[in-house]
């Protein structure tokens, strides 16, 4: 089989509560997390209450099974520091192309600076509004 499902991979924490105190650690954990997956990585970021992953999501894998690995090992890794830790239910996900790539790992690696002027829930309708992607606001953010 060959493939390529490149996906954009947002969620975050629930209620959006600023509980991510370590950008760095958690990428590096979900690396290893995508590693034990043999789920290939182009870009992790985010800020203190959320995650974008860009990722390669592989033809023996679903989408659904990915996120729930990461963020069911995530949230176990998190709550070492932060015991009321939980992510949100749910998760965005959005397909790039191979053209969009470099844009799409810039635009996560920008996410501490673009945070200072946009809120994570203005960053997550836009996201699915530019991906026409219908949504009822009472359920976006529960």
């Amino acid at each position: 089989s060959y493939t390529s499902n490149r996906v954009h991979i947002v969620f975050s924490t629930k209620d959006r509560r600023e509980q991510i105190t370590s950008d760095s650690k958690l990428r590096e954990y979900i690396e290893d997390i995508a590693n034990n997956l043999h789920v290939p990585l182009f870009e992790v970021g985010g800020t203190g209450n959320h995650v974008h992953i860009l990722m390669e999501v592989p033809a023996f894998m679903t989408l659904a099974k990915v996120v729930q690995t990461i963020k069911a090992n995530t949230s176990r890794f998190l709550k070492e520091s932060v015991p009321d830790f939980a992510w949100q239910e749910g998760y965005g996900a959005f397909s790039v192309s191979a053209s969009g790539i470099e844009s799409v790992r810039e635009y996560i690696k920008s996410q501490p600076e673009h945070h200072t002027k946009h809120t994570f829930e203005d960053e997550f309708r836009s996201l699915l509004v530019r991906h026409g992607i219908h949504f009822d606001e009472k359920y976006v953010f529960g």
